[in-house]
């Protein structure tokens, strides 16, 4: 955007250059005119600064005289700095250096010819004012500017992206110890007490309660390895996901000291395409943010679905802190985290996963201080497989 910006102001400073200098052609030829005038008309005086000095007192571009021979006329030369400020020059090196300026003025523009019928009297040779000369240059100092605006931005990119990058690397490890931590911490108590000698009933409950965490140590490594990679996804019945999630944090909510109460409300039969392992993930990442968002040891999260046109709507509600609604988008960015703990990749996984994967939506659709947020997901609706 920024180059098609400096190209355009380059046409449209050239294009009033060429107008500047087409006027500055014109106004020589004006010139030339009328010392032909002048030469023509027998009664009147040939007084060349009567020109200069009241019909063209105007001009602010270099013009110089010179007569049939080009030989300039010293005191006819207008706009030649380094005449008028360097008074200490002779005659001679005032001569040779207009004869200098005549032969660049050349290059660039033809002569202009004054003459009286065959007869050549003088030229009229004239070059670009200051003016047109610094409009030249204007774009060439809009290409730097804008280059090196594109090269900040490229920079101060590569910088935010490097930075992100790492955020992911370091949360992903976290992450991944976090997901393993819980189960792999269970199942080292389980063994404690097979150690220390159990019942037999005590025993299958405990064989029971291991197969639980070897499941979830399983799902935990099914969910890493389908990141990165496009996921299968399957029709499936939304309430029976959202509700293996809930049954799967009631029986840990307890431990928390918190007293939650998780509810699920709305249309439960409505299906999606769905991948069951990486959906359950964002519905866990969702009510551990509402769970951490409670500052009291009481509340509630409800999960609400519904049906919105060609989509169903799943709204994650909880009564915790809130909010603040001009963070909306940066909660979704990999790194930022409002938790003292946390390190800010659990919703932006959540985004992936919902809008790459699944080809839906997630957002923060209302959140209030004091009275908890509601985080909703669209998916494309799907119908119900029977068999299921």
């Amino acid at each position: 955007m920024a180059m098609i910006i400096a190209a355009g102001t380059l046409l449209y400073t050239q294009s009033i250059v060429r107008k500047l200098i087409e006027r500055e052609k014109r106004t020589a030829h004006l010139y030339a005119e009328s010392l032909q005038y002048l030469a023509s008309d027998e009664s009147t005086s040939q007084d060349y600064s009567f020109i200069f000095d009241d019909v063209l007192g105007s001009v602010d571009f270099p013009m110089i005289l010179t007569d049939s021979h080009n030989e300039p006329f010293l005191p006819y030369s207008r706009n030649i700095r380094n005449i008028e400020l360097d008074t200490t020059k002779s005659i001679e090196q005032q001569r040779e250096f207009l004869l200098g300026l005549v032969r660049k003025m050349d290059e660039e523009y033809p002569p202009i010819k004054v003459s009286l019928g065959s007869v050549v009297l003088s030229y009229v040779h004239y070059g670009e004012s200051n003016l047109v000369t610094q409009l030249r240059y204007v774009p060439y100092v809009e290409f730097g500017i804008a280059g090196l605006f594109i090269l900040i931005g490229y920079i101060a990119f590569s910088y935010i992206k490097r930075s992100e990058q790492s955020n992911i690397w370091v949360g992903m490890a976290r992450e991944t110890a976090h997901q393993l931590g819980t189960p792999l911490s269970s199942l080292m108590g389980w063994i404690e007490l097979l150690k220390s000698g159990v019942d037999d009933n005590r025993r299958d409950e405990i064989v029971g309660d291991v197969e639980q965490d070897l499941s979830r140590l399983n799902k935990v490594a099914m969910r890493f390895s389908k990141i990165g990679s496009l996921p299968e996804l399957r029709t499936l019945s939304v309430g029976d996901v959202v509700q293996n999630v809930l049954e799967y944090f009631s029986k840990r909510i307890p431990q928390t000291g918190k007293k939650v109460e998780l509810t699920i409300s709305g249309d439960r039969s409505l299906c999606a395409g769905i991948n069951a392992e990486l959906f359950e993930w964002v519905l866990e990442n969702l009510i551990k943010n509402a769970l951490d968002a409670m500052e009291d040891k009481e509340g509630k999260i409800n999960v609400d679905i519904s049906r919105e046109d060609k989509f169903v709507a799943i709204d994650i509600s909880d009564s915790g802190k809130g909010i603040d609604m001009k963070f909306r988008r940066d909660i979704f960015r990999p790194g930022y985290s409002t938790k003292k703990r946390g390190w800010g990749l659990g919703l932006s996984l959540a985004k992936r996963i919902i809008e790459t994967y699944h080809e839906g939506q997630i957002y923060l659709r209302d959140s209030k201080a004091g009275k908890g947020s509601t985080f909703r997901i669209r998916l494309k609706l799907a119908e119900c497989n029977p068999e299921a």
